[in-house]
């Protein structure tokens, strides 16, 4: 294998380009997603995991532990089975009863901590853990699926392919809490651990350690109602299986309210891509691998169903697209300089934004020594950046116009750009999103609008002296401090700030949920409104006893069925 010629002088997109919600609304999954960090470090370091408690009846009640040794330290997933009847299901965040619930042990729990945690961690948001537990979680049994995939188990007959494929997983979480919530460890208190280097990776652990009590319990229920006749599910069935997720707007505040992580998350792919448009020339191994990748892709997106209109449309748009790639492909020679800069340039003037993001993300997968060191750049401190109040008044104007020329720009007065008021539920707990017109919710409203926010600041500052400090304009208007911050921020964090209005009547929250969830490494989301996604997780991935460094990473791009 020869040499990579990398130019380092091609540049990252710009964050006009990339920072609107509808392209946002459009990211896929890619090497630096948060699954997918997981599994490879799962495998390089030769973890193992070893079921050391499975005390569950035939009614799926009961307790079990997963524990995890990764060489350097030991977690332990604490399940818990529940008799749930039908009529108390449900997928909301207020529900107060589940199937299955769970939490992340910060070493090997006692009998003493399992018990404690058995009084708890059912309870949810009504119990109470601590600094040993490092997440909280719960489940639902699928409607569709669960008795249907026991009945025929129990019975000696596999499942159907095409029903489990509908639905892609035997149970959904309503909830993977972390960082401090319920008295659980905060983030600070593990964060200069490698395992958790990478954003979320305990909550990625739990779940990937969820999917495992899933596959194990389903098989347990089977073989206690079908006795000798039963079989477990085969290992290529459960191997399709994710665990399911329905996000709503709960999740959609999270990236304004986190715009340095916002931005190492962007900058990060955006890095990536333009490292791998940097390459002069492309490896024939890299050509074919891209090849064989984008194959799987192309199948597994036929096999991609959604209920809403405006996915069910971008799908239709992806499709075409890939059609369109897979003729510029054939037509473009493996020899061609710059081909994935090339095949980027193509994307952008032919590809609907759906099929732009897609490709932006499958060019990555041929160059994982190329861009993987990036996963380390995506986590932030947790405090939030002084503001410096040395400042002038006209640099913090520059920086304005600079980050927010949009903004400064609109008419923030008219019904339609400030049609909409985040507020949060008084009955949920959860932020929600009301209309300014129709509800009386504007005193209680969020501060989620920082486009507004930011021009209402620069039309305060006119009439003041440029050469003065920052500081003697906030001692005045102390209300502006926040918009501020978040302008400086954009001087070294420009991927920090959606260069759009998230309070317009047009604005779409799944645009954020999704981006969010394309980081944690989700596929085929499948919206249920503007509002809400159904999501899969780790569909497709090896289970503990399966994974290695040949199975550990590209499990996202299964191999297309006969």
């Amino acid at each position: 294998m020869t040499e990579r010629s990398v130019d380092t002088s091609v540049g990252l997109r710009s964050p006009d380009t990339v920072m609107r919600l509808a392209r946002l609304g459009s990211f896929h999954q890619c090497r630096l997603s948060f699954m997918r960090q997981l599994t490879r470090r799962f495998a390089r370091e030769a973890w193992t995991v070893t079921r050391s408690m499975f005390d569950i009846n035939a009614d799926g009640v009961g307790r079990a532990v997963y524990q995890v040794d990764t060489g350097s330290r030991k977690y332990a997933l604490v399940a818990f089975g529940h008799d749930l009847p039908d009529a108390l299901r449900s997928d909301r965040v207020i529900a107060e009863r589940w199937d299955a619930t769970f939490t992340l042990f910060d070493g090997v729990p006692s009998g003493d901590d399992i018990e404690r945690l058995a009084e708890n961690v059912p309870l949810q948001e009504a119990g109470r853990v601590s600094g040993s537990e490092l997440t909280l979680s719960r489940a639902n049994r699928s409607a569709r699926l669960w008795s249907y995939v026991v009945d025929r188990l129990a019975n000696g007959q596999q499942p159907d392919q095409a029903q489990l494929d509908e639905t892609g997983y035997l149970m959904r979480t309503t909830a993977v809490y972390g960082s401090g919530k319920f008295g659980a460890q905060d983030r600070a208190g593990i964060a200069d651990r490698l395992e958790f280097d990478a954003p979320f990776q305990a909550e990625m652990l739990t779940v990937y350690l969820i999917r495992t009590f899933v596959r194990d319990l389903v098989n347990h229920i089977a073989a206690e109602q079908g006795g000798a006749a039963s079989v477990a599910l085969d290992p290529l069935l459960a191997q399709g299986l994710g665990i399911g997720n329905s996000t709503g707007l709960g999740m959609a505040p999270f990236l304004i309210n986190h715009p340095r992580l916002l931005n190492n998350w962007i900058s990060a792919r955006e890095t990536a891509v333009a490292r791998v448009c940097a390459v002069a020339r492309a490896e024939p191994a890299a050509v074919d691998q891209f090849k064989v990748i984008f194959t799987r892709f192309k199948a597994s997106v036929a096999g991609w169903q959604s209920a809403h209109p405006l996915q069910q449309e971008k799908l239709a748009s992806l499709v075409q697209d890939l059609t369109l790639c897979e003729r510029y492909l054939d037509e473009t020679s493996p020899d061609a300089v710059y081909p994935w800069a090339g095949l980027m340039a193509f994307a952008v003037d032919a590809l609907s934004l759906e099929g732009q993001e897609a490709i932006a993300s499958l060019i990555l997968e041929p160059y994982g020594d190329l861009v993987d060191d990036l996963a380390s750049e995506m986590s932030v401190p947790a405090d939030p950046p002084h503001i410096d109040g040395t400042q002038t008044i006209a640099a913090v104007r520059a920086a304005m116009v600079d980050h927010y020329d949009w903004a400064l720009k609109m008419d923030w007065t008219t019904d339609t750009a400030s049609a909409r008021v985040w507020y949060v539920s008084a009955e949920k707990l959860e932020p929600r999103l009301g209309e300014r017109a129709e509800e009386p919710i504007e005193p209680y409203e969020q501060p989620l609008a920082p486009g507004r926010d930011i021009a209402l600041a620069h039309s305060d500052l006119a009439g003041w002296d440029g050469s003065e400090a920052i500081a003697a304009f906030l001692l005045k208007h102390p209300e502006h401090r926040q918009a501020v911050r978040r302008v400086l921020t954009c001087d070294f964090a420009p991927f920090a700030e959606i260069r759009d209005n998230t309070i317009c009547a047009s604005m779409m929250p799944i645009d954020m949920l999704r981006c969010k969830l394309s980081f944690f490494g989700a596929t085929k989301f499948d919206p249920r409104s503007d509002r809400w996604v159904r999501i899969c997780m780790f569909s497709g991935a090896p289970y503990p006893d399966e994974i290695s460094p040949v199975t550990s990473d590209l499990w996202v791009y299964p191999t297309p069925r006969e």
